[in-house]
C-alpha cells in the first residue's frame, strides 16, 4: 500500500505519537471541565496499562495490547469518526455495510494507536485549554521536548453524558478530514468496494499471527 495511502500518512504517524506521549507522562496543567477530565481519565487508563511491568513479559503482549486497546475504544466514537470519514458516501451504505466499514476503520486506528504507545515515551504535555459550544467541546494541549512543541488537540462530542473523541488535530491538521481526502479520492478513482477491499487487506495483515 503506497505512502498516501490508508493508515501510513504522515498525518496519522504524527497523530498517534504525540497522542502516546500524552499517554506516557505525567500532565503538566489541566482545565478542570468535564471533556478534559474525561480525556484526562482514559489518559490515565492507558498510563497504568503501559506502567504494569507484568504486561511487559513477552507472554503477556497480546493481553497487554488488547487492553491498551479497549482503553482507546472506551473514549475514542470510531462510529461518528467513520461517518465524519466518509461523509456523503455514508448515507448510501446498508446498516451491515456501516457496520463493516467502522469495524474496519477501527481495527486499522487502535492498532496504529496501541503499536505506537508501546514503543514511545519522553515528551511532555501541556494542557492548555478547554472550550464547549452546547454538545461539543475542543481540548487544546501541546507537546513539549527540546526539540518540538507540537500542538495537539481533542473533539469531543458529548453522547449522553459521556464526551467521546471523534477527531484529532494535530498541527492544525484533522485526522478525519485526512483521511476523508484519502477515501474519497480512492472512490472517486475506483469505487467504493474498492476501498473496503483494501481496509480488509490491512485488517487481515493487522490481525495476523
Amino acid at each position: 500500500m503506497r505512502a498516501r495511502e490508508i493508515g501510513v500518512t504522515r498525518c496519522l504517524a504524527w497523530v498517534v505519537v504525540s497522542t502516546a506521549a500524552v499517554a506516557l507522562v505525567p500532565l503538566a496543567r489541566a482545565a478542570p471541565g468535564a471533556p478534559t477530565a474525561a480525556v484526562k481519565r482514559t489518559i490515565d487508563d492507558v498510563l497504568s496499562i503501559v506502567s504494569d511491568e507484568t504486561l511487559k513479559q513477552p507472554a503477556r503482549h497480546e493481553r497487554r495490547r488488547e487492553l491498551l486497546e479497549q482503553a482507546v475504544a472506551a473514549r475514542f466514537d470510531y462510529e461518528e469518526m467513520a461517518r465524519r470519514a466518509l461523509a456523503g458516501q455514508w448515507v448510501k451504505l446498508t446498516d451491515a455495510e456501516r457496520r463493516e466499514f467502522v469495524s474496519l476503520f477501527k481495527t486499522l486506528l487502535s492498532n496504529t494507536y496501541a503499536k505506537k504507545i508501546e514503543g514511545y515515551s519522553g515528551e511532555q504535555v501541556e494542557y492548555l485549554k478547554e472550550r464547549t459550544e452546547g454538545s461539543y467541546a475542543e481540548v487544546r494541549t501541546r507537546i513539549v521536548s527540546d526539540k518540538v512543541r507540537l500542538p495537539l488537540d481533542y473533539r469531543l462530542l458529548d453522547k449522553m453524558g459521556d464526551w467521546r473523541v471523534y477527531d484529532v488535530v494535530i498541527d492544525g491538521v484533522s485526522l478525519v478530514r485526512n483521511y476523508r481526502g484519502q477515501f474519497d479520492e480512492i472512490i472517486r478513482t475506483s469505487s467504493y468496494g474498492e476501498l473496503v477491499n483494501k481496509l480488509r487487506k490491512k485488517s487481515e495483515e493487522i490481525k495476523a499471527p
